[in-house]
């Protein structure tokens, strides 16, 4: 039989329907300026490191997802050099605690599309049959082509990681969620700047049996995973 993750608030997906025509992993956002000395995230006075320790996981997981063959997805938050996309509001809020959006930085300037910061570690380097999604904020589906690359492939499902729990994903989680998507977010596969930040987003998305979606653990994921592959093997796709 076909094994489902072990999630929190019900089994997911929730039609059991596990497999590459329907299933997507989603990586937000795992770039130098959030997970590197001299990003975005440190000129705002958090260390990198709480971020960087989910990498080995994020590693086995997105290796797991392509030799099964499921579509993966990477996004990158991040703006034109001509920063068109960014309000006045934004500009100000980024600068309150430390370097401004734009700012020069030593891994270039801050969240500008083609600088060194605004690329995807290396650890996690997309192939190049996986689309990267570039968006202005931090939800991945406002004014992206995300949606739409989804729809084409029949996508219903997605296991979504990355940083930060309290933003990006959150809001990624939420747009999903108004889009009809089943969602699960791995629990030890997303980061905050700290503990408590990251609990109560975790508690938001399973609030009201699942109001946005479940939470799983990274090796329940990668055991489902693995089990689609078996049962594929025995002629059970």
């Amino acid at each position: 039989m076909l094994q489902v993750p072990a999630a929190t608030p019900y089994a997911w997906p929730h039609d059991r329907t596990l497999s590459p025509r329907t299933t997507a992993l989603l990586i937000i956002d795992m770039q130098r300026d959030f997970l590197s000395q001299g990003g975005y995230l440190d000129s705002q006075g958090y260390s990198p490191a709480r971020f960087q320790a989910i990498i080995p996981r994020l590693v086995s997981l997105l290796s797991t997802f392509r030799r099964a063959g499921f579509p993966i997805y990477h996004t990158r938050e991040g703006h034109e050099p001509h920063m068109a996309t960014i309000s006045s509001r934004e500009k100000h809020r980024s600068g309150v605690n430390g370097a401004r959006i734009g700012s020069q930085g030593p891994l270039g300037r801050l969240l500008i599309r083609g600088e060194r910061g605004h690329d995807i570690i290396s650890e996690l380097c997309p192939l190049p049959n996986e689309a990267i999604i570039d968006k202005p904020g931090r939800g991945a589906f406002t004014h992206t082509e995300l949606d739409a690359a989804l729809r084409c492939r029949g996508v219903k499902n997605l296991v979504v990681c990355g940083v930060t729990a309290d933003a990006c994903v959150s809001s990624t989680v939420r747009e999903a969620s108004d889009r009809g998507y089943d969602v699960l977010v791995v629990e030890d596969g997303v980061e905050s700047v700290n503990d408590e930040l990251k609990w109560w987003s975790l508690e938001a998305i399973r609030v009201e049996g699942g109001l946005f979606g479940v939470t799983s653990e990274c090796r329940d994921i990668i055991e489902a995973v693995e089990s689609w592959v078996n049962a594929k093997g025995r002629g059970n796709d």
